[in-house]
């Protein structure tokens, strides 16, 4: 149970013992609420149940304020208690109260933190990314993999069920234009004199794809039928670029437990039906499918959409939304309880429509839209939008290649995903404290090299050449019982403080689907490591307090280092 958890508990416990002796007369008294003053000097921990009592109670909130605090039970968390302003209870925590969370940080290492399920029994669909499979990821996928990895990240560790699925865009107009292009660039490579029409693909990578048909099949293809010719192509481009999409996710870290084809949502099952024949079907019996001229509609203005949307077009052809329609249905059928979208913010105007067929089938609210803003890519401040190698958009990977997977995906979580990014290449490629990422990693390596330093020389030559982990190591550097009494210091005690709000961040974080506090918190935690590293020595002192400050760094260490992870980055042992 985190600290203040325990410390809501005693101050119930107190408001209740007044109660019961009559010292306050409340029908039901407001929850302690716990939060940090904005000012450390006020102590550890503020609540303002007072304040929020004094109308039931009808007393002054400071009388309220001490009654509360006379009726404390006893323990061993609480060093002091004041009461400040016009009522606050302001509790400063005793240093073993926080010396007992370093203990809990190292003795559950990579489980810091972990909640349990906090919303019910839930299984939760995160869908990202989603891209056509019609040419290379951009910039702008890349945030959505950082951003959807690290959420499904957060979430699992606070204690929810997440599944991670891909959407496969394979259906459409845009694959047959992808094969279309194929066959022009095709043609243009081996000589004929064709124009690549408006609506194709005109990327180098098209041209690559055809020379790759031209080294396989030579000529084969030239006078072949045109429409044959463009659905082998397609067909063939088609997996060559998805085949990119899975090593260019992987890659970064990211990996989907379902990747969904769109054009499996148009195949018969053994029943003869398709996901979109059933989720028609599920809607038309809710009584929200009508035909108009000629064209099947969704009555999705029965559910605050601003109009109704065409699901099936009077010559027959299915509607994107038709695709999407079906593909919702069949998540739910898969029997997912809430589904979460990763969309970029330029389809804001589909969420109403998209929330509708949900609501029309029975499941309002199971749909949760996150949107994300774009990615400006700067390299010493001046706007990049071209790449210097193709002179077309930068790539996803080409991105990759120039800064690195962790740079890459802190510096695309620093903010709300409501937020633009201005992402400078040269400050993400830099090694000192200008580069955030680099300033945490840091941190961290340092620790690792002070345990290094403490350490028996055989075993820090093995930890050095990875023979040995970081854990293992300091269990040979530390004592197993080791006295954390000695860390009363104010820079060991905001280290320790810092441990503590860990766990209730990452549950607010994963409520909140707010990954990037994490990296607030990562550079926050990095920066009072720094402020110990420089106020208190650790190696050298008497053995009593190296052996109790080592114990802190290694806390640390494991506290960063699960910040890290849960944004996908890696913590070094050495930089």
């Amino acid at each position: 149970m985190q600290i203040r958890e325990q410390l809501e508990q005693l101050i119930d416990a107190a408001v209740a013992a007044a109660c019961k002796d009559g010292s306050l007369e409340l029908e039901q008294a407001p929850e302690a609420a716990l939060e940090r003053p904005r000012d450390e000097a006020n102590g550890d921990w503020a609540s303002t149940v007072a304040m929020r009592s004094a109308k039931l109670a009808k007393k002054n909130p400071r009388e309220i304020a001490q009654i509360i605090v006379d009726h404390l039970p006893e323990n061993d968390l609480v060093q002091s208690v004041d009461i400040a302003g016009p009522g606050f209870i302001n509790i400063r925590l005793a240093p073993s109260a926080l010396q007992g969370v370093a203990a809990q940080a190292r003795a559950e290492k990579g489980d810091f933190g972990r909640g349990t399920i906090p919303e019910g029994e839930r299984k939760i669909n995160l869908e990202y990314i989603s891209a056509n499979p019609t040419g290379p990821l951009h910039v702008g996928h890349g945030r959505w993999a950082a951003l959807g990895d690290a959420t499904a990240r957060v979430m699992r560790h606070a204690g929810y069920d997440v599944f991670e699925e891909f959407y496969i865009n394979d259906a459409g107009t845009q694959m047959d234009n992808f094969g279309e292009s194929v066959a022009v660039r095709y043609q243009q490579l081996l000589g004929r004199d064709v124009e690549m029409p408006e609506a194709c693909y005109a990327g180098s990578y098209v041209k690559d794809i055809a020379q790759a048909i031209i080294d396989e099949d030579g000529d084969k293809w030239l006078d072949a039928d045109p429409k044959e010719r463009m659905e082998n192509f397609r067909e063939r481009a088609y997996a060559y670029e998805l085949a990119e999409q899975h090593r260019v996710t992987e890659r970064f870290g990211t990996t989907f437990e379902c990747w969904f084809s769109e054009r499996s949502l148009y195949v018969p099952d053994e029943t003869g039906k398709s996901a979109v024949d059933r989720s028609l079907e599920a809607m038309d019996e809710k009584g929200y499918i009508y035909v108009k001229d000629g064209a099947t509609w969704f009555k999705s203005s029965a559910f605050d959409d601003e109009k109704d949307r065409v699901l099936i077009k009077a010559n027959g052809e299915m509607t994107y939304f038709m695709s999407d329609v079906a593909y919702h249905y069949n998540k739910m059928e898969r029997g997912f309880d809430h589904l979460i979208n990763i969309w970029g913010a330029d389809h804001h105007g589909y969420i109403a429509r998209c929330e509708a067929m949900l609501a029309a089938w029975g499941w309002p609210g199971a749909l949760e839209i996150m949107l994300g803003q774009l990615v400006n890519l700067f390299r010493d401040g001046e706007a990049v939008r071209m790449s210097k190698r193709t002179g077309e958009m930068i790539t996803f990977e080409e991105l990759i290649d120039e800064v690195g997977v962790d740079a890459t995906r802190y510096l695309m979580l620093a903010k709300s995903s409501d937020q633009p990014i201005d992402f400078d290449i040269e400050v993400a490629k830099k090694k000192d404290a200008s580069n955030p990422v680099y300033y945490v990693q840091y941190a961290h390596a340092r620790i690792c090299s002070i345990l290094r330093k403490a350490a028996d020389p055989a075993d820090a030559e093995a930890a050095e050449a990875g023979e040995m982990s970081m854990d293992e190591l300091a269990a040979k550097v530390i004592p197993a019982d080791v006295d954390l009494s000695p860390l009363t210091h104010e820079s060991e005690l905001a280290l320790m403080r810092k441990m503590d709000d860990f766990g209730p961040l990452v549950a607010q974080a994963a409520r909140d689907r707010a990954a990037f506090r994490l990296t607030h918190y990562a550079q926050d935690l990095a920066s009072l490591f720094h402020s110990f590293y420089t106020n208190c020595h650790v190696i050298g002192e008497e053995e009593a307090v190296t052996n109790a400050r080592l114990a802190l760094v290694d806390a640390t260490r494991i506290v960063l280092a699960k910040s890290l992870d849960l944004l996908g980055v890696t913590a070094p042992a050495k930089m």
